[in-house]
């Protein structure tokens, strides 16, 4: 998809005059993609080897954009001896028993080419126990148990036969090929059980073997693609930076459509409290200011504090959108139940219990729409302020907030058109519709206690 998109660009760029030629204007590099595991993973693999003298382990730490650009400040000619010294400290070996301390004989740091012009990097380090194990050698990698990522261990016996609780290859050939069908399950292997029974083959003889979905979820992963690409150009001219913003725009519109952002809480609030037009608008506006706000604090965050860790940040906005989803709905069951008691307080019975909405909880449901971050949307920025392009990653921001409030809007005015037209037919005296109508404010309002209980849910267990 993305080879096709920016010869087109670039032709229709050319037919309108903007360009002086494709190629100076509109060539842009070939683009890394990004970590295949996500922008906030630290990813660790721990290859031992077993020898009748010593006990060695390969140990590689993988960070994606967000990590790597975190420890930047950190990075100087001591860094990788630093870190190993680190990560050995926080390794566990005990050998028939007893806790062996590991060596580092061998450390490197290497940086690569990553998404949104940011770079991914890569901690070696190899490390050493002389010591003679008989029976057992138990493994623990206690380095940064708290970042999210991939975990691999693997164990090899030389010239000693393993019995073992990991596999003796590995299946990301050390971190450099993640297998594309274990991404939504990465491996967690954080402990290693070795059992040595005599002699055995050398590990060269025994190495035998031990998002949306769909064609429009792969085009807009190719928009995206091409999109993080377009902040990391070594020229970066204005019809480039024109095509970026409207590529924002698509992409905030079509990040909308996936589940979440709010829309199936704005449906039932709308539908619940006979939503207008305007309301729709605010939502939107609310929507656009609240995600680029959050895109830009969270960013500052993260390139200030090297030690904070990203994932974590997006977590806990996720639960303070889904308590604040929550607050709305049981609002929303309070001042229903009071209207519906008024109503039939009512000799006439007129009124089915529907309230109009308040300006406060129109932009508090826009305010939870927009208060988690879109990684892309965050990449983009953190990558624009490395590079010294602050005020074009805000502008993209920007406009990634407002294709997301176009798709919101839309949406919402849909829906005020929609619950019109059934109460004009419980109007008319349609008894379904009648139904329907009555029992609109109460269901909605209890949906939207669930879907907020369900956002924290879902936050709080990725914490």
């Amino acid at each position: 998809m993305r080879r096709f998109l920016l010869p087109v660009a670039a032709g229709l760029l050319l037919a309108s005059g903007f360009l002086p030629s494709a190629a100076q204007a509109l060539t842009v590099p070939a683009t890394a993609a990004a970590h295949p595991l996500g922008t906030f993973t630290v990813n660790h693999y721990n290859g031992l080897r077993i020898s009748p003298s010593e006990v060695r382990n390969l140990a590689v730490v993988d960070l994606a954009e967000v990590p790597t650009l975190q420890a930047e400040p950190q990075v100087n000619a001591t860094y990788a001896a630093r870190r190993c010294a680190a990560l050995a400290a926080a390794q566990r070996l005990v050998v028939d028993g007893r806790t062996v301390p590991w060596r580092v004989t061998e450390s490197s740091f290497a940086y690569e080419p990553g998404e949104g012009g940011l770079r991914t990097s890569r901690l070696t380090c190899r490390l050493a126990a002389a010591v003679r194990a008989s029976e057992t050698v138990v493994f623990t990698d206690g380095f940064e148990q708290e970042r999210i990522g991939w975990r691999e261990i693997t164990a090899v016996g030389e010239g000693v036969r393993l019995s073992s609780s990991v596999p003796a290859t590995s299946v990301s050939r050390e971190l450099r090929a993640y297998p594309e069908d274990l991404l939504a399950d990465p491996l967690d292997q954080r402990t290693a059980t070795l059992t040595l029974s005599g002699t055995g083959l050398s590990p060269e003889a025994a190495r035998g073997g031990i998002g949306i979905g769909g064609p429009v979820g792969d085009a807009l992963a190719a928009l995206d693609r091409t999109f993080t690409g377009l902040i990391g150009s070594d020229r970066l001219t204005a019809p480039l930076g024109l095509l970026a913003v409207g590529l924002a725009v698509v992409l905030g519109a079509g990040h909308a459509l996936i589940p979440g952002h709010g829309k199936t809480v704005m449906a039932a609030y709308l539908a619940g409290r006979r939503g207008r037009p305007r309301d729709a608008l605010v939502v939107g506006a609310t929507v656009t200011a609240t995600h680029t706000a959050g895109v830009l604090v969270v960013g500052l965050l993260l390139s200030a504090f090297t030690a904070l860790a990203g994932e974590s940040v997006l977590s806990w906005l996720g639960v303070a959108g889904g308590v604040l989803i929550a607050v709305i709905g049981l609002r929303l069951l309070l001042t229903t139940r009071r209207a519906t008691d008024h109503g039939h307080g009512h000799r006439h019975g007129h009124g089915h219990g529907h309230v109009a909405p308040k300006r406060a909880g129109l932009i508090g449901l826009g305010v939870a729409g927009g208060i988690v971050p879109s990684p892309s949307a965050l990449i983009v920025l953190l990558g624009a302020i490395a590079l010294g392009r602050t005020w074009f990653g805000v502008a993209l921001v920007t406009a990634y907030g407002v294709g997301m409030a176009a798709t919101l809007t839309v949406t919402g005015l849909l829906l005020v058109k929609l619950v019109d037209r059934l109460e004009h037919r419980a109007a008319t005296g349609r008894r379904l519709a009648a139904r329907v109508s009555a029992l609109a404010p109460t269901g909605t309002a209890a949906m939207v206690v669930l879907l907020g209980a369900g956002l924290v849910l879902r936050s709080v267990t990725a914490l």
